[in-house]
């Protein structure tokens, strides 16, 4: 007799957090239509001035969120302001700790400087690409972040490599779903697969992840997920529509305050 899966139960999502980046300029190259989507989202990645971001970018970026009242944390990247950090680099565990401490440091000095803390910290293109997929690249990061402080959360691709990662480095995650993404059947992203930038596409994924815990997978089914934040890319072209018809659907609240309810605080 053939014995019958079990079904897995669904999962409702009631709390999540939205995310977008900030401070994704440098001198002359302004990119100011970003901040329209603070009106719709619990948390910004403010970039560190690696791959973007001018120090009075990064100063505008900050009181930006500041009076919205939007959590901030720092978008660190590679050294690669050329290629906007989308360039694979090797470097050695001693050259990404540097790198990380010296762009979370700067994010950290000036947030104190305007009576802000930084709470979260999200690596940014081939670096994020990286640390999906590699899992002693994403411990480095992590152990470099909680080196700055151990109440930061780091912010990873969903999937067992962040979640891996933040049990070995006893260091509290971010579990991240980009809806614009393919996803492969064991719920990573397919990084070589172009992204989807309908409307209709992306709410209607956003309402399957928040009813069922599930993405849509390359092979036409459904994979379970951990989810504890979206990002809403500034790259899609009407995304701030999307983000108004986002939070139409869930209001999004800060990853502090995601847990604090599911532990019973609030």
């Amino acid at each position: 007799m053939q014995q019958q899966l079990e079904r897995p139960e669904r999962k409702q999502i009631k709390n999540i957090d939205f995310n977008c980046d900030l401070a994704q300029s440098f001198g002359v190259y302004k990119n100011n239509s970003e901040y329209g989507l603070l009106d719709y989202v619990s948390s910004a990645n403010i970039s560190c001035g690696f791959h973007a971001g001018d120090p009075l970018t990064i100063r505008n970026a900050l009181l930006a969120a500041k009076d919205k009242n939007i959590v901030v944390g720092a978008h660190i990247g590679y050294d690669d302001i050329q290629g906007f950090g989308y360039r694979a680099m090797e470097l050695d565990e001693d050259e990404i700790e540097a790198l990380v401490l010296y762009q979370v440091g700067a994010i950290m000095s000036f947030a104190k400087s305007y009576k802000m803390e930084i709470e979260h910290v999200r690596p940014h293109g081939a670096m994020y690409k990286r640390a999906a997929e590699d899992f002693t690249f994403a411990c480095s990061i992590a152990k470099a972040i909680k080196k700055c402080s151990q109440w930061l959360v780091y912010y990873g691709a969903a999937g067992d490599v962040t979640e891996k990662t933040g049990e070995y480095v006893n260091i509290p995650i971010a579990q991240e779903i980009q809806l614009e993404k393919t996803y492969n059947v064991d719920g990573t992203i397919d990084f070589s697969a172009k992204d989807n930038y309908s409307a209709f596409d992306y709410v209607g994924k956003l309402k399957t992840l928040l009813n069922y815990s599930q993405v849509s997978n390359k092979e036409g089914g459904k994979t379970f997920v951990n989810a504890d934040t979206i990002h809403f890319s500034g790259k899609i072209p009407n995304i701030e529509e999307i983000a108004k018809e986002a939070v139409g659907i869930i209001q999004p609240v800060p990853i502090n305050y995601k847990n604090a309810c599911e532990s019973g605080w609030v």
